[in-house]
């Protein structure tokens, strides 16, 4: 009997190392189907990470799959702005600064309905240091006085609702950590639909390529829905980003939690977070509230998070393997490695002297085989409060109620990894997937 491949939906928000987890999965086809992608907010807007998912897609030749919106901020909150330390570690355009997608951080012409973003309005006069400045974006403006509902008004930040609740990279604005990426605040992304103009595109479509796209935020949660019901645990959904869009598609459609595998980047549980404060993980701290429903929903979940995926590190002989292959593929696959390689070495020479750490492409491995993790089980949480008796918002931990009450749904969290193995594989069918 013939084995078919594994089918995947995945919801990524589109930085460096979803890229690299979506061109292992487009050079795994003897392997798993991709039906299709959400695209979500986190490491860039919810319009970016879009515009990044199309482009990759594209550059690998699948304008095929289907792409959709999904959420375009955290459950909690009405509205995101991109974090300054996503920027750090992936760009302003979410790509290492490749500009696949577009020549800025929102591919040309993509718009949020009610922002004047046109492309006379993010020119340099606007955008200008004087608007922008180190002083205006330095530590004391970023204070809790100065990010206030009073001072997120539509006159100061572009945002033209004062009393909506702004996440910036999971913090709420005005908070210590909140620290906005460098002219983020003037594309806040609220609930709407978004308009995707022929000019937003990349340019093979605009050529009269045949992508099937969306437009709407809700198109991509009921994407997720019809194909859990359709196919069961027969398809897994990987999580590259933030719990959101999970979360939603199980809010509104409860039935599928029992059907739902799912396969996620994010949390930690034996090592220090990756966030401003090093104790709570990037995807976990976008949406706490979110990844706890999902953790209590009893869908079949497997945490792959910074105990396994800080043991693989991508090397830089890797990067130059791939750029030696003189491809457009190559190159721009060499170049997403070698900026984050760099990041991760400036962040942390001691951690990532091997290498970046591969987040997101173990998470898409693992979703393929299993085998390559040892996990263990727990009923697990995710903090969404900080202060006595309430632990550290963002922080994944086991749930002590489920000590005494065993029914409770229990996550498979990965703690060991055959790096090697995994490595080994990665690079050699990166490779493939560059010629």
């Amino acid at each position: 009997m013939v084995q078919c491949p594994d089918r995947i939906i995945a919801s990524i928000d589109t930085g460096v190392d979803d890229a690299l987890a979506l061109a292992y999965l487009l050079g795994s086809t003897d392997e798993c189907e991709l039906g299709g992608v959400i695209a979500s907010y986190g490491n860039v807007d919810a319009n970016t990470a879009y515009a990044n998912t199309c482009a990759v897609l594209d550059l690998f030749g699948r304008a095929d799959i289907p792409v959709f919106l999904g959420s375009e901020h955290p459950s909690w909150a009405d509205a995101f702005i991109p974090d300054a330390g996503c920027a750090q570690f992936h760009g302003d355009d979410g790509l290492g600064n490749t500009r696949l997608a577009g020549s800025g951080a929102l591919a040309d012409g993509a718009c949020v309905p009610g922002d004047d973003m046109s492309g006379d309005d993010m020119s340099g006069d606007d955008m200008s240091g004087d608007d922008m400045s180190g002083d205006d974006m330095s530590g004391d403006d970023m204070s809790g006085d100065d990010m206030s509902g009073d001072d997120m008004s539509g006159d100061d930040m572009s945002v033209d609702v004062p009393d909506e609740v702004v996440s910036v990279g999971g913090y709420l604005a005005g908070d210590v950590h909140a620290h906005p990426a460098l002219g983020a605040c003037s594309r806040v992304n609220r609930s709407q639909s978004v308009d995707h103009p022929q000019s937003a595109m990349p340019t093979a479509l605009a050529s009269g390529g045949k992508r099937r796209c969306s437009v709407d935020a809700a198109d991509g949660i009921e994407y997720l829905i019809e194909q859990v019901r359709e196919f069961g645990r027969d398809v897994t959904v990987l999580a590259t980003g933030p719990l959101t869009d999970v979360d939603a598609a199980i809010t509104r459609a409860p039935d599928i939690a029992s059907k739902l595998r799912l396969v996620m980047m994010g949390g930690t549980l034996t090592q220090p977070g990756n966030c401003w404060d090093a104790v709570a993980e990037t995807n976990i701290i976008q949406d706490p509230e979110a990844a706890n429903r999902v953790f209590h929903s009893g869908a079949d979940i497997t945490m792959v998070g910074l105990d396994v995926t800080h043991q693989c590190l991508l090397p830089q002989s890797a990067a130059d393997r791939w750029r030696a292959t003189g491809t457009k593929r190559g190159r721009f696959l060499a170049d997403l490695a070698d900026f984050s390689i760099k990041a991760n070495l400036e962040a942390d020479p001691a951690l990532f002297s091997g290498g970046m750490p591969l987040h997101d492409p173990l998470a898409a491995a693992v979703a393929l085989d299993s085998s390559l993790v040892d996990c263990f089980d727990l009923a697990l949480r995710a903090e969404t409060n900080t202060g006595d008796f309430n632990g550290v918002r963002g922080r994944t931990t086991g749930d002590p109620v489920g000590l005494v009450n065993h029914s409770m749904p229990h996550v498979h969290v990965a703690l060991g990894v055959d790096s090697g193995r995994f490595l080994d594989e990665f690079v050699e069918r990166m490779a493939e997937v560059c010629r």
